[in-house]
């Protein structure tokens, strides 16, 4: 090769390469055909994904969302997120993320910390509880005025309230250790229900 030829070639290898690398940080969600969401810096079609679901795929109401798979109990989300963890595949745990409108820079950083979770070793997933406060004390009530002859003296009676219901979870706390030491790291996922479906958040 002529050396002019080869100055061309090297200024285009310069030239394309910051494009080449600005389209390698660019991150594409994609729904594949099993209705899961794969990330990747490829195209969608080059994964054989799409970028949105097709057309006459069910979906929930006119919303247009596709729901196979969704953890519909949230037994189903805690299962889903221990495959993902004992897997280390952080396209199984980015399926279960409620995504909404992120924009790519923010999408970056999520991944970043699904990945840093599913490479943790997992000890246990557990609930997290609102706050509530805590129950009154019993209620006494004085002697009924009205009472028959012949009962007085009687005493107070005791109004024992009613214990308030169990609180729903509101999040999902990861108990983890930092690779193989005992070192241990904790990620703690909202919880949000969504077409019908569990979902988790950050």
């Amino acid at each position: 090769m002529k050396l002019p030829a080869l100055l061309s070639l090297s200024c285009a290898l310069l030239i394309l390469a910051p494009v080449a690398g600005a389209q390698a940080q660019r991150v594409n969600r994609c729904t594949n055909a099993q209705g899961e969401t794969v990330f990747t810096d490829r195209s969608c079609d080059a994964v054989g994904a799409t970028a949105r679901t097709p057309r006459g795929e069910p979906s929930v109401g006119n919303t247009g969302i596709y729901r196979a798979g969704c953890a519909r109990r949230l037994s189903e989300l805690t299962e889903q997120i221990r495959q993902a963890v004992s897997l280390q595949d952080v396209n199984r745990l980015s399926s279960i993320y409620l995504w909404g409108n992120v924009s790519n820079a923010t999408a970056n950083q999520i991944i970043g910390r699904l990945e840093s979770v599913v490479r943790r070793p997992l000890v246990d997933i557990a609930p997290v509880y609102p706050s509530v406060a805590e129950p009154a004390e019993p209620l006494i009530l004085p002697p009924d005025p009205d009472a028959t002859a012949g009962s007085t003296g009687a005493a107070p009676a005791e109004v024992t309230l009613a214990a308030p219901s169990r609180p729903r979870p509101v999040g999902l706390r990861l108990e983890q250790t930092l690779g193989n030491s005992a070192t241990p790291s904790r990620t703690v996922f909202g919880l949000r229900r969504q077409y019908g479906c569990f979902w988790i958040t950050l």
